[in-house]
């Protein structure tokens, strides 16, 4: 009696070649899941720690003050407050001040050359975390459903009855859904990171078109340089 009949009279159902194949695969456990949302986690702290420090290292205190300073054509005081300070706004305006003897219109051009330079250093890891915080639940959502699957494959190689089916099931059910949950607590904390230093860098970038403007607003006013006053 061949194995397709011998299956049939069991009420067994035939798997095909491809089925069975995933099937042992899925039936491996979820925990591996785990591990790599750990691993994740732990590399999204450390990218949202070093991004903390990096921006808060690399941004100019007081750049109204120096916006209206340079508004009002103290180049020598806008020079000193940038000497020694490193970021978006501080290599702005030190570009900015090196290049003003070759006219506002060469100015407006340093300035966005230097703020696009400058910029992918702020940018600089931001995509990992947009893209653990939109995949993290869907990784936590795998993990669940090959908890799933193997609850259910215990379930029907064990013969129980009654309470015990329900306790099998939802015992497995629950340690599943775990995986779920991590990837969750990965997810909220990349996405809110994410927007916080996308946030910051918008507010950067502003401050830095503010100063250059009013730079390139003085020289074009007074029609001068720091050199011919």
């Amino acid at each position: 009696m061949t194995l397709p009949i011998l299956l049939a009279q069991t009420g067994q159902p035939e798997l095909g070649w491809l089925s069975s194949k995933l099937l042992g695969v899925t039936l491996t456990s979820a925990e591996w899941v785990l591990w790599i949302l750990v691993v994740l986690s732990v590399l999204s702290i450390a990218i949202m720690l070093e991004r903390t420090v990096y921006f808060a290292r690399h941004r100019l205190p007081d750049s109204e003050s120096l916006a209206v300073r340079l508004a009002r054509g103290d180049f020598e005081a806008a020079r000193k407050a940038v000497e020694g300070r490193t970021g978006m706004e501080a290599a702005v305006i030190r570009e900015a001040l090196a290049s003003t003897s070759q006219g506002a219109d060469t100015v407006e051009q340093v300035i966005a050359s230097t703020m696009a330079r400058e910029r992918p250093q702020y940018e600089r890891f931001l995509s990992f975390l947009g893209t653990l915080g939109n995949n993290a639940p869907f990784i936590g959502l795998f993990g669940t459903v090959l908890g799933i699957i193997k609850a259910f494959h215990d379930l029907g190689a064990t013969n129980v009855k009654g309470a015990a089916i329900q306790q099998t099931v939802m015992a497995g059910i629950s340690e599943a859904l775990v995986a779920t949950a991590v990837g969750l607590a990965v997810a909220i904390p990349a996405v809110v990171a994410f927007n916080i230093f996308n946030r910051q860098l918008k507010t950067l970038t502003s401050r830095a078109n503010a100063l250059g403007h009013a730079l390139v607003g003085s020289l074009r006013a007074e029609g001068r340089t720091p050199e011919g006053r």
